[in-house]
């Protein structure tokens, strides 16, 4: 495994750590400032409604995991095939469970860190 697989890795993994814990500010910094999320049923948005949404999910205990399911290196460019198993419970409230699949492309920042740039999530909802 290359140094740049294992630092991509690192990003999926602290993602995932900083989600649980409710860390938005850690989130936010793994992501390129003109990321793009695209989700079903919504137009492609932004980090700054992401850290909007984010906001609106006080709260909200998060639990879950995520597998890369494929991952290559182009150079200043990568993209990861992950499968994503998620239950969010909000205060007072039944779990939402969701699992899928995503697309992310990720790009190397002239400092050397790998950022999300591009995320295309399937996630469906399960009961």
């Amino acid at each position: 495994m290359t140094e740049d697989e294992k630092a991509i890795r690192k990003v999926v993994e602290t993602w995932i750590a900083a989600s649980k814990a409710g860390d938005t500010a850690t989130v936010l910094g793994l992501m390129t400032d003109d990321v793009v999320f695209m989700v079903p049923g919504r137009e492609p948005f932004g980090k700054q409604a992401f850290a909007a949404a984010a906001k609106g999910k006080d709260g909200v205990k998060m639990e879950g995991t995520s597998e890369i399911v494929e991952l290559r290196v182009l150079g200043d460019w990568a993209f990861i095939r992950n499968h994503i198993d998620i239950t969010m419970t909000p205060p007072g409230a039944d779990a939402i469970k969701q699992s899928g699949y995503t697309l992310t492309l990720l790009r190397k920042e002239a400092d050397g860190r790998w950022c999300l740039a591009r995320d295309a999530n399937l996630l469906t909802v399960h009961s």
